[in-house]
């Protein structure tokens, strides 16, 4: 089979990360209504939200998308509203702000914060815990698919598969520790308020611009070492990992539904390098060892819900290695994956 030629734009990319597949189209029509996007101003944001409105679009559906964040970033407003995305600007720790937002029966939740938590936790512990209740507690009673994150997961053996969703959470620093404490919230909401909640436990999504394999094959480009204690990761076009967190929202429950959003496939960190050295025409160079242990996440229950992720990782190396080999936009924010200690 030919592999898909690789986007040469960041036009063409974000027109791959947001396209839907019929499924997504199905799940939408199995989960009516207004979709409300709640903290879309990040990486994944916008493009996810451009996919809702396709697929409301092409499936013929009805309902507002409505993308939600403070957006800092210039164009994406545009960038939206091009896609047929309603735009409102809030700070989701305002809960008078949140209060007037517009009621919908489907929400995403994607707000949050990860890096800078080492020099500011409280922050984290606001915008990742406290947000999530003044938005669960303003949505209660709808569906919601709210974003958490395989750091919730201790490291795993790996040749074990990787961790299980009823595995018992052991968060390694304050990020991981509020991200526990972001599923607790959706969780009481769950339970007390008829509300209905899909947690995704997502690691890691890989878009050209950012990710696992364009930061190796950075550190490959520019001749930096590649540290190799967290050998092996789990890797998901963030296409597809779009497209499953809307898939989800009929799957909501009460008590929350958790699930694993990532590869399916254990990767080796050196093996990685060393397929985008060859593409790069550069010999990466390593430090350390690998460990025998890393952050890893079981995908059986994604499978049987939602079907394998569709980017094959030999594709998703060749683009990556072309978008940098091009010198195309990055976003300029490693995903620090090789971190052990929870410190980000």
């Amino acid at each position: 089979m030919t592999k898909p030629a690789a986007p040469r734009s960041e036009e063409e990319l974000v027109a791959l990360l947001a396209a839907p597949r019929e499924a997504t189209i199905a799940a939408l029509a199995r989960a009516p209504g207004d979709i409300i996007v709640l903290g879309a101003g990040g990486k994944m944001g916008p493009t996810l939200a451009c996919m809702a409105a396709r697929a409301r679009d092409d499936g013929g559906l009805h309902g507002r998308i409505i993308a939600v964040s403070r957006f800092s970033a210039d164009g994406t407003e545009q960038f939206l509203h091009q896609a047929g995305v309603e735009t409102i600007k809030c700070d989701l720790l305002d809960r008078d702000a949140v209060a007037r937002l517009p009621d919908a029966p489907n929400v995403v939740f994607m707000a949050g914060q990860k890096f800078g938590t080492r020099d500011a936790p409280s922050r984290t512990w606001m915008m990742n815990v406290v947000v999530p209740s003044i938005c669960a507690e303003r949505y209660a009673g709808a569906r919601i698919v709210a974003f958490s994150t395989g750091n919730v997961y201790s490291l795993t053996a790996v040749g074990g598969g990787g961790s299980r969703e009823t595995d018992a959470t052991a968060p390694v620093g304050e990020y991981a520790q509020t991200c526990v404490g972001r599923e607790r919230v959706f969780e009481h909401y769950a339970t007390s308020s008829d509300t209905k909640v899909a947690i995704v436990r997502l690691n890691y999504a890989i878009a050209l611009r950012y990710g696992v394999l364009t930061d190796l094959a950075l550190k490959v480009a520019y001749g930096h070492a590649i540290p190799l204690a967290m050998g092996h990761v789990n890797v998901i076009w963030q296409g597809d990992a779009n497209r499953m967190a809307l898939e989800l929202l009929p799957h909501a429950s009460s008590p929350p539904l958790i699930v694993n959003v990532t590869g399916t496939a254990t990767l080796s960190v050196r093996e990685l390098a060393a397929a985008l050295g060859a593409r790069l025409g550069r010999e990466p160079r390593f430090e350390g060892a690998e460990a025998a242990d890393a952050l890893l996440s079981n995908t059986e229950r994604m499978r049987s819900l939602l079907g394998e992720p569709e980017m094959e990782i030999g594709t998703l190396v060749d683009w990556v290695a072309d978008w940098v080999k091009r010198e195309r936009p990055l976003l300029g924010s490693a995903t620090h994956f090789e971190a052990r200690d929870g410190q980000f």
